[in-house]
């Protein structure tokens, strides 16, 4: 098992979720890595996650648990389930092209919706489960 694959899991996860016309109405073009210093009312953050090897003897593979985070300032839970939503019906089941290796299944694991100081009043943690094969030996 290889941690390399997950910087390919990333890259399309980002790609699926920027280029959705769906949240593109909802967030513009608000998806970030890291958490962006400015104006934004709703965005989504691309968040932790943990690796665990799925290797077999003949092939190299990984369960990554990831996190996609929707942060909003806008009063209400009401925006953020909204565009958590539209995330889970993107993500659930897709069939995402990685450049390296493969996407064997995404599951939707958990949520987590909670309340925070401002500017992070609503912040929902969509917690997701990517099986990955990254070749045989």
């Amino acid at each position: 098992m290889s941690y390399a694959i997950s910087v390919a899991l990333q890259e399309a996860v980002f790609a699926a979720l920027s280029g959705d016309a769906t949240l593109a109405g909802l967030i513009g073009a608000a998806i970030y890595d890291a958490p962006p210093v400015g104006v934004d009312p709703t965005y989504i953050l691309l968040g932790e996650d943990e690796a665990k090897d799925r290797s077999s003897g003949t092939h190299k593979g990984a369960t990554l648990d990831f996190e996609i985070n929707v942060i909003s300032d806008v009063a209400g839970f009401s925006t953020a389930k909204t565009v958590a939503a539209a995330i889970c019906d993107l993500l659930i089941d897709a069939d995402l092209p990685l450049s390296r290796g493969s996407l064997v299944n995404l599951k939707f694991l958990k949520s987590r919706a909670r309340r925070g100081a401002s500017p992070e009043q609503r912040r929902i943690a969509l917690i997701f489960r990517a099986i990955l094969d990254d070749g045989s030996y």
